[in-house]
């Protein structure tokens, strides 16, 4: 039987660091109010906060952990590359720009945030990151967003050159966007998955099936999305600026969906909630 989970549970990286199992994420979440919001995550236990630089909060992540009281360790910070900054030296100066607005030595992670830039930007902006981790900048680096053909082009480039390995992979997941093609090559690489709108921004909460699962377990349908992802082996990284919400979405660990309900929950559908980078085809 698998260990059960709690808040503080965590999965390994392949960089030998790990990482909680439930994130918060910022997404939308302005400044002005991202370091409250992060505070109140906080303060309900959570200790994995998912930021990026184009959502420009990563400051705030940090002040919230400050006024709380916790030391900059407590906290797994995550942080993106600028999308459009492709290539080598544009890649390096985002990092750069994240870590000196955030005013923190290092992140825990750093994702390539989307596959732009054809395979020249891509190749560069990884070295820039494998650069970063080598300098203890970032503790573990991966990709956002990539799609078969980007990672197989993108592990071509690191058998070549020997830089890095891609530790982290964080997409959009949920019932209706398995990505069964993606989760299998990166299980096989003992990637981290990391699942971004795993509540589908709220676009299936009415869902017969999974009203009937919330309604089985009494518990909301975002908690049942969250466990869902959770037991799929993902690290759901759900959002909310609602304190009770946040509250809820970290409540997943006192119950477990059945295997009739995860079959349930299965479906074929590809239907993003959101953007769809993994397409680009340059």
């Amino acid at each position: 039987m698998a260990p059960k989970l709690s808040l503080s549970s965590t999965q390994d990286i392949l960089s030998g660091y790990s990482i909680p199992v439930l994130g918060f994420g910022l997404y939308q979440v302005p400044g002005r109010v991202a370091e409250d919001i992060t505070g109140k995550a906080l303060e309900a236990g959570y200790r994995h906060i998912d930021s990026a630089a184009v959502y420009r909060n990563e400051r705030e992540c940090v002040s919230a952990v400050e006024k709380a009281g916790l030391q900059r360790s407590d906290l797994f910070l995550t942080t993106k590359v600028f999308p459009q900054a492709t290539g080598y030296e544009a890649a390096k100066q985002s990092i750069e720009d994240s870590l000196k607005k955030a005013k923190t030595e290092y992140f825990d992670l750093i994702l390539l945030h989307a596959p732009f830039g054809g395979k020249e930007g891509r190749c560069g902006a990884w070295r820039a990151l494998s650069e970063a981790q080598k300098a203890g900048k970032a503790r573990s680096i991966g990709v956002s967003n990539f799609g078969l053909h980007h990672l197989e082009e993108l592990e071509e480039y690191i058998k070549g050159g020997g830089v890095g390995k891609i530790e982290v992979g964080q997409y959009e997941l949920h019932p209706w966007l398995g990505r069964a093609d993606l989760v299998d090559w990166l299980r096989k690489r003992g990637v981290v998955i990391e699942a971004y709108s795993p509540l589908a921004r709220g676009t299936r909460m009415d869902e017969p099936v999974l009203r009937a699962i919330s309604k089985k377990h009494k518990k909301s349908p975002a908690q049942i999305l969250i466990r869902w992802s959770l037991q799929k082996g993902f690290v759901p990284l759900p959002k909310s600026a609602t304190p009770e919400r946040i509250i809820e979405n970290a409540d997943v660990f006192d119950f477990e969906l059945d295997e009739d309900d995860m079959q349930s929950l299965h479906t074929n559908e590809y239907a993003p909630s959101t953007w769809d980078p993994t397409e680009q085809q340059d």
